[in-house]
């Protein structure tokens, strides 16, 4: 598993803070500068790596509960194209999810958080290594932006945009992944 960087100076940051609480073992307790945090906001992020780790191990069982997904949801794949709209969590659509993720290992850098009007935005980048489809286990660390609406007493994803831009490239490779091409 990756281990999110941390500060060096005595104090920790509520940043640095939330960042810590998502790479430690799900079952450990939340950091006192966590618990000090906004707690809907807490809960998302523990939310966020859970759901996250049990999709880069394939376990959408574990992670369609977890998920909570709006009905208008939208997803900026990290593979490019065109954003979707609403999710199928249809049986035979996680079977091939599940078969298409394998053996990953996920922590959390948190980079900002935002909580106004029944939203909470949450800006992490995703550390993982894991089997996707035919190709042996690599990095598949994810910029990622995901944005949460209260709906009753429950927050739902409404919207998630991932890239795997985590790595700087150039103005040349940048140009020519805006033409389209290969």
């Amino acid at each position: 598993m990756f281990d999110s960087k941390s500060q060096s100076s005595p104090s920790m940051s509520r940043r640095a803070a939330l960042a810590g609480m998502a790479a430690t073992p799900l079952a450990a307790q939340l950091p006192a500068a966590v618990a000090a945090a906004p707690s809907a906001i807490a809960e998302r992020i523990q939310v966020a790596a859970e759901k996250n780790a049990a999709f880069m191990r394939g376990d959408m069982d574990r992670w369609v509960a977890l998920a909570d997904i709006a009905p208008d949801f939208t997803l900026m794949q990290p593979f490019g194209g065109p954003a979707s709209h609403g999710f199928d969590a249809s049986p035979e659509r996680l079977a091939r999810l599940a078969q298409y993720f394998r053996n990953g290992d996920t922590a959390l850098e948190v980079t900002q958080t935002f909580e106004a009007d029944g939203l909470i935005v949450i800006v992490m980048i995703e550390r993982q290594q894991a089997e996707v489809g035919s190709l042996p286990r690599q990095d598949w660390s994810l910029r990622v932006t995901e944005v949460f609406r209260k709906d009753g007493e429950a927050w739902r994803l409404a919207h998630r945009h991932a890239d795997p831009l985590v790595h700087t490239i150039s103005l040349d490779r940048a140009a020519a992944l805006a033409r389209g091409e290969k």
